[in-house]
């Protein structure tokens, strides 16, 4: 997929992929930020935790865009 997230300074190819996974029965999901969190007891779960992951982030970007000069 060739575009640009509000983020990126310049296009570029951005490949999708699964981003949760389980290992041992356990679920975890990982970030662009490049971490891996979990674990999480089911799938639904983890789906759940990535939404109030999103959102968190989404808060804190807009807390540090209100706060800069």
């Amino acid at each position: 997929m060739f575009g640009r997230r509000a983020s990126d300074k310049a296009p570029g190819t951005h490949y999708r992929s699964e981003r949760v996974s389980a290992v041992n029965g356990q679920y975890f999901f990982s970030t662009r930020e490049g971490t891996l969190e979990g674990p999480f007891f089911t799938r639904v779960d983890t789906e759940r935790e990535v939404a109030l992951y999103i959102r968190r982030v989404q808060l804190s970007n807009a807390i540090l865009v209100r706060r800069a000069p």
